[in-house]
């Protein structure tokens, strides 16, 4: 069932650059809630700029390691991230980057291994390592060059798998080829099946033909043939993962509703009115936008298969005044076709033919998945993995591209990030509306989304740094939920949204822009917590990695005892049920949290604090009888708040045990 929140209606739906090139397209009317007004006065308004040399503001955390990027590899871009062991592997679009920081403080390389693509992203499973590849240059032999041939068996779209038993030395074992690449993959390990693991694929670019890949059908979403509207899944016999292959082609859209689209944001419209001015007085090609009536410059894409096509016309081998003036002409023509077609050819109503997820999170111990899927997010069963059955759907007009899907620990909420602009573009200005480019928070209630709020860094940006929200992952602190996540040029940000109608942030990195005068792709492209670290992959730079701080919002003993999960491995688009192992950190942790919501008298906190000291100091039938005692005592505070009593309960309940 779709549900769309609160919109204007009659709201177009306009795709790819078209979208950046608009001009006075109707805004939507504001739904609710909206976030707080962005403070002008933060930190990280203003910072200078620089590549290596920029000014940085910090809050509530520590950056204890900057590595860069090794040649080769440094100025290409830095994808996703995913953990083995002591290993954090990088994806750039040059090949894998595969670091040690088992000293977070000085991260050691061990190999970057050439295999140009994109975008690269990387999954691990034991000594398996899974890689994106979508664009044209792929080759199956991971070689440099490309392949130029516009049909070709040495072309690599879909995903790659290598055994990493050897991590120093990556062995390209298969090439799964798929009918629309891989732009992002997602493994999911399914409790049922020990035998193998499942790659679900997002792919965003065209349909290959038939004749590269046999299967491939660039047909209507309904043909039962077409290529349309999947999500193609792999099976990985772990016994032989060399013979991975292609099992199944899931429509998890059938039936949705065309998504509602927002328009253009202030600082949006100034900088249009800026590129308009200036493409006039430099003689540029404009046209009328047939949706809103106003000029708009013809993107260069439009205006050069046209510029060429008429000197071929005349015979010439370059473009003259006669060529342009021919063009100019032909000018708003295009641009009508290309509105008419920016919906993917869907009938009124309905959703796009050509929609595709771009991401999808899998929570393999509820058996559920968040599907962020362009115009909509998406709550999926996956309790049969090659037959992932769609629960419900979301649409939002302040929503351009649902990005990527984050579920909370216990299930009961999920979070979609916007990636609105793509990633490339300035999201983040004053002018920007914080509904925009943000994050939306859903309660899920009987399988279905019920949507609370949005989140947004609470701060603004330049319009030389790309900023929009981007990929994190949970931080385990107990009792609450808390998320670390990227934001491009706009930085890391650590927020809270235990409560899903008020989050709010509780820390923060960010670096002033690459270049002061112009828009230099940068900033953090995914950053995730790991084993006591939260490490960033810096599109421009190389790799981040940092540590939360104790702070008014996070206690030691909060930092403390989530530094007591430990993960072999870590995809986060495969996100682990969290646990936390019995520790005094963990009890006192909780204490700290009945403590910051103040319904605890002072005198009681003090108590508590006491015995699990006295607990902690001792073995044996001391420490069982101070624990039981405390238990009783715990339970007087239970009006307070019954569930944090409870989990704190359980928290000296397990310690004691131990001590027997």
């Amino acid at each position: 069932m779709l549900k769309a929140l609160p919109r204007r209606r009659g709201a177009s739906v306009v795709t790819g650059y078209a979208a950046m090139a608009l001009l006075g397209l109707a805004a939507c009317a504001p739904s609710k809630p909206k976030t707080a007004p962005t403070p002008m006065n933060d930190p990280r308004v203003g910072l200078k700029a620089g590549l290596f040399d920029a000014g940085e503001a910090i809050s509530n955390m520590k950056v204890v390691a900057k590595a860069v990027s090794p040649p080769g590899f440094l100025g290409i871009t830095n994808s996703d991230l995913a953990f083995t062991g002591k290993y954090a592997i990088q994806g750039n679009y040059n090949g894998p980057v595969i670091w040690d920081i088992s000293n977070p403080a000085k991260p050691v390389l061990v190999v970057a291994y050439t295999c140009p693509a994109s975008q690269n992203d990387i999954s691990v499973y034991k000594n398996l390592m899974f890689m994106s590849a979508e664009a044209n240059n792929g080759r199956v032999d991971c070689k440099p060059g490309g392949v130029p041939d516009p049909v070709s068996k040495d072309r690599m779209r879909g995903v790659r798998v290598f055994d990493i038993s050897d991590i120093k030395n990556p062995k390209l074992i298969a090439n799964v080829q798929t009918c629309r690449g891989s732009h992002t993959h997602t493994v999911l390990e399914d409790p049922k099946d020990k035998d193998n693991v499942y790659i679900y694929v997002s792919g965003s670019s065209g349909i290959r033909s038939a004749g590269e890949l046999a299967g491939c059908a660039d047909l209507a979403a309904d043909d039962p043939n077409s290529s349309r509207l999947r999500i193609e899944i792999i099976k990985v016999p772990l016994a032989n993962p060399a013979s991975a292959a292609v099992v199944g082609r899931a429509n998890i859209f059938a039936g949705l509703g065309a998504a509602p689209a927002h328009g253009l944001s202030d600082a949006d419209k100034e900088a249009a009115v800026k590129t308009l001015a200036t493409a006039k007085a430099a003689g540029g090609f404009i046209a009328k936008n047939p949706q809103s009536g106003m000029d708009m410059v013809v993107p260069p894409q439009v205006i050069r298969p046209l510029l060429d096509n008429a000197m071929k016309a005349r015979g010439g081998t370059s473009v003259n005044a006669a060529d342009s003036a021919a063009v100019r002409g032909m000018a708003q023509g295009a641009i009508n076709t290309m509105f008419a077609g920016a919906a993917g050819g869907a009938p009124a109503g309905r959703g796009g033919e050509r929609s595709q997820c771009h991401d999808i999170t899998v929570y393999p111990a509820l058996g559920l998945a968040g599907g962020a899927c362009e115009g909509h997010g998406l709550l999926i069963d996956i309790s049969n993995p090659i037959a992932p059955v769609r629960l419900d759907a979301a649409a939002d007009s302040n929503f351009a591209y649902w990005h990527s899907a984050t579920f909370n620990n216990d299930g009961t909420q999920m979070l979609f990030s916007d990636e609105w602009g793509g990633g490339s573009s300035p999201k983040c200005r004053a002018g920007d509306k914080p509904e925009w480019g943000a994050n939306a928070i859903f309660s899920i209630v009987n399988k279905k989304l019920v949507f609370k709020s949005y989140y947004k860094i609470p701060t603004v940006q330049s319009s030389n740094e790309n900023c929009v929200a981007h990929n994190g992952s949970l931080i385990p602190i107990p009792g609450r939920d808390v998320m670390v996540q990227s934001w491009y040029q706009g930085g890391i940000s650590v927020f809270d949204w235990t409560d899903p109608s008020k989050p709010k942030e509780i820390a923060s990195f960010d670096r002033g822009p690459i270049d002061s005068t112009r828009m230099v792709q940068g900033g953090s492209w995914s950053v995730y917590w790991y084993n006591g670290s939260i490490v960033s992959s810096e599109i421009a730079r190389g790799l981040d990695v940092a540590e939360l701080v104790p702070s008014e919002f996070i206690s030691q003993n909060e930092i403390d005892a989530s530094n007591t999960v430990k993960w072999d491995y870590l995809n986060a688009q495969g996100q682990p049920k969290i646990s936390w192992p019995p520790s005094f950190a963990l009890a006192k942790a909780y204490t700290d949290q009945l403590e910051r919501k103040g319904c605890v008298a002072p005198a009681k906190i003090s108590e508590i604090r006491s015995s699990i000291s006295s607990a902690e100091k001792t073995s044996g039938a001391a420490r069982n009888a101070t624990l039981t005692k405390l238990v009783t005592d715990v339970e007087a505070s239970r009006s307070c708040d019954p569930k944090k009593t409870d989990l704190l309960k359980k928290a000296l309940q397990d310690l004691q045990t131990l001590a027997m």
